[in-house]
């Protein structure tokens, strides 16, 4: 989105992917058990999309750091003490 936008160049794109390939991601098997209970409750509370509550909610249940530089996402997990990454 942000190449199309102009914001970034196809460059920076390819080798921000490439620095993310070599990261351990892994898929929380538990996600979508809590989706409609816990990341709801948390999207609710905090005004956020289900989408960013997923992320809150993973966070919270498994005590990691959570790196976003979504102001409102911020502020949910310092609500929620969650240690973010980042500025």
């Amino acid at each position: 989105m942000d190449v199309r936008r102009g914001r970034h160049v196809v460059e920076f794109r390819d080798g921000a992917l490439a620095d993310l390939a070599l990261l351990p991601i892994q898929i929380d098997p538990e996600t979508d058990r809590h989706a409609w209970s816990a990341t709801l409750r948390l999207a609710g509370r905090h005004r956020l999309t289900l989408y960013d509550a997923a992320y809150l909610e993973l966070a919270l249940r498994r005590a990691l750091p959570l790196a976003t530089l979504d102001r409102q996402l911020r502020a949910a997990a310092r609500d929620e003490n969650v240690e973010l990454l980042g500025l």
